[in-house]
């Protein structure tokens, strides 16, 4: 059994290889960010005029990565599994929703057409509960800007941060249960699950991820801001 990097009475964060650190997979719903399999990262550009770039993201070469990890999950839970449009969809969603991004800061590394590229697709998998449709389908969030010196990139030290606002939305979409998130990152999952009262369990396989979002966990512990 795995030692937890971090934990608390609602959260436990595991540093390491989700393929390997195997504890997220006894919880009930999957909300998860995991490598999109773009190859994304940064110019020298945009590592001089944001803080928060870096070389890319572990595992994010292809999708081999989020379909083992999805494969673990099965398909008799259910999940929320952030994406590209660029990438191969995962196998099996049923509902493509949409993460409706800040203007400013979004959308604009890369891209030479009139359209910022300022939304990112959230794929609904696995068994839900049968209920009537009540939600909108495109999930936005309070934070004004998403990357430069204010925005949440920034802040949460991950160039592919989600808002907090956002993830409880998704969060409190979900049955109940334990959240899972084996591609943790900064932690706005965990923060979210937490904020919300729920229980959740992550794993993160960069150290200095798994770090930053333990330090977010511990200062929220504290009675600090996330």
């Amino acid at each position: 059994m795995a030692q937890p990097y971090y934990a608390d009475d609602l959260v436990t964060l595991y540093h390491g290889d989700c393929r390997e650190v195997t504890e997220w997979l006894d919880a009930d719903v999957l909300v998860t960010d995991p490598p999109y399999g773009i190859g994304w990262s940064k110019g020298r550009w945009a590592a001089q005029h944001n803080p928060a770039s870096n070389d890319g993201i572990a595992g994010d070469k292809d999708t081999s990565v989020r379909d083992a990890a999805l494969a673990m999950w099965g398909t008799e839970r259910p999940a929320l599994i952030f994406g590209s449009l660029r990438a191969m969809y995962p196998a099996g969603w049923k509902r493509m929703l949409v993460f409706h991004k800040p203007v400013t800061g979004s959308g604009l590394f890369g891209n030479r057409m009139p359209w910022r590229a300022n939304w990112e697709p959230v794929f609904a998998l696995g068994a839900w509960p049968e209920q009537t449709p009540a939600l909108d389908a495109v999930i936005g969030t309070s934070e004004k800007c998403a990357s430069g010196y204010s925005g949440y990139t920034t802040r949460y030290k991950h160039s592919h941060a989600k808002p907090v606002d956002t993830m409880e939305t998704l969060i409190t979409a979900c049955p109940p249960g334990v959240i899972a998130d084996p591609f943790t990152g900064s932690g706005s999952t965990l923060v979210a699950a937490r904020n919300l009262g729920r229980s959740a369990v992550g794993v993160e396989l960069e150290e200095r991820y798994c770090e930053r979002a333990a330090l977010r966990l511990s200062q929220m512990a504290l009675g600090f801001p996330a």
